[in-house]
């Protein structure tokens, strides 16, 4: 294993990059959506690949934190540390999903579909195309970021409160966020709820508090001393009784 000290500033600095990409990628690109004809603006078709820029650099955050936390969490659990190295590689993939579906509308302009030595689409298919993204897009981020957070939260969540690697409030908070933020991606589901909106936002807090907390702790505090000491120990005791 690394640093521990190393492991843990390095795996803060990524969560906090996740927060701040994830949230000015949602202010922008969702008026965007919502009206994908404002895209015939130069300007709006910019912002809305910044966005989509943002969201790349998340999705890297996202797969960097599990990778690095895996070889101190693997010593905890090695099945909640692969899980949640997966759980972030789908969470990632769902993501970049929702980019590729970004830019394809950055394509799409009003009454035309720019296609290198193609055609002149109709208007009529113009707006089917632009509605299908827009769904794809909506999908993977309810599938993603809305939902595997969720996941992500049980599961480092138990590494941490079981190892003590940090102090057990901030998992705590992780454990009661994932069950609302689940809630809310099933009501989301079936209509009950917008995806957009204050019930669910209100529903992603306790998560988004579980991560904010996580990142601010291992990067200025660190993982505690005496838990890294007892994982080391532990992994040593079965060496030890093998020799």
């Amino acid at each position: 294993m690394s640093h521990p000290r190393r492991l843990a500033l390095t795996a803060g600095l990524l969560y906090l990059v996740t927060v701040v990409t994830s949230i000015p990628a949602l202010a922008v690109k969702a008026p965007i959506l919502k009206d994908p004809a404002t895209l015939a603006s130069p300007a709006v078709r910019n912002a809305l690949l910044g966005a989509t820029l943002l969201e790349v650099v998340l999705a890297s955050s996202c797969v960097g934190t599990a990778v690095v936390l895996y070889p101190i969490a693997r010593r905890q659990s090695e099945t909640a540390a692969l899980g949640f190295v997966m759980s972030r590689l789908a969470e990632a993939g769902l993501v970049l999903l929702g980019v590729a579906a970004m830019v394809s509308l950055t394509t799409i302009v009003p009454g035309t579909t720019i296609v290198p030595d193609g055609p002149t689409a109709a208007p009529a298919t113009v707006s089917s195309a632009t509605s299908a993204l827009v769904a794809i897009h909506d999908w993977a981020f309810l599938l993603g970021p809305g939902l595997i957070p969720a996941v992500n939260a049980l599961l480092l969540g138990s590494v941490m409160y079981r190892s003590g690697l940090v102090p057990r409030i901030i998992p705590a908070v992780g454990f009661i966020g994932a069950p609302l933020l689940m809630a809310s991606a099933i009501a989301t589901l079936f209509g009950l709820v917008e995806q957009v909106s204050a019930v669910a936002g209100l529903a992603a807090l306790p998560v988004a508090l579980w991560e904010i907390s996580l990142g601010l702790w291992l990067t200025v505090k660190g993982f505690r001393p005496e838990a890294v000491a007892r994982l080391i120990r532990s992994a040593a005791e079965p060496a030890r009784a093998i020799e």
